[in-house]
């Protein structure tokens, strides 16, 4: 129903849960190179469980060719310097979520790529940085698997 983007991750635990969490709520997960570990690297793995067996996991060489396989969908950034709250959008069926690395971020080039209105914050207390990616991921997919009833 969903797309899960990770946009060059570094961090193997959180790409782990993100697995499992994909494969909870039904979402593909598409994985944008070069990632910062081996996808079949144990912190992986131990991450996701026998989960990666139940998710869809694709990694590409580039944004650009993962958005021509899914055939250009709508897509939403998820960024600190966003102003659109999460829960302001209506999610579509096919929608795909885009997540930078850990450490930075998406971009500035790939975010500017994205329209104003599809880049989402989520709210957090003044003078924090950013939430853990997984749970970024989780707080907005769910947030789209609501709006549909949590249809499978």
């Amino acid at each position: 129903m969903f797309h899960i983007i990770l946009y060059q991750p570094e961090i193997p635990p959180n790409t782990g849960n993100i697995i499992r969490l994909c494969a909870n709520a039904g979402a593909k997960l598409q994985l944008i190179a070069p990632l910062g570990f081996d996808i079949d690297e144990k912190a992986v793995r131990r991450a996701g469980l026998d989960y990666s067996l139940l998710a869809e996991v694709k990694v590409w060489n580039s944004l650009d060719e993962c958005f021509a396989a899914l055939e250009s969908p709508r897509w939403f950034a998820l960024s600190t310097r966003a102003t659109t709250r999460y829960d302001q959008v209506r999610f579509e069926r096919g929608d795909a979520l885009l997540l930078g690395p850990e450490t930075r971020g998406l971009p500035q080039e790939v975010l500017e790529q994205c329209p104003i209105e599809r880049r989402l914050r989520i709210p957090m207390q003044p003078g924090n940085r950013s939430l853990n990616l997984s749970n970024a991921a989780a707080v907005v997919l769910y947030e789209a698997w609501r709006q549909h009833g949590f249809a499978t």
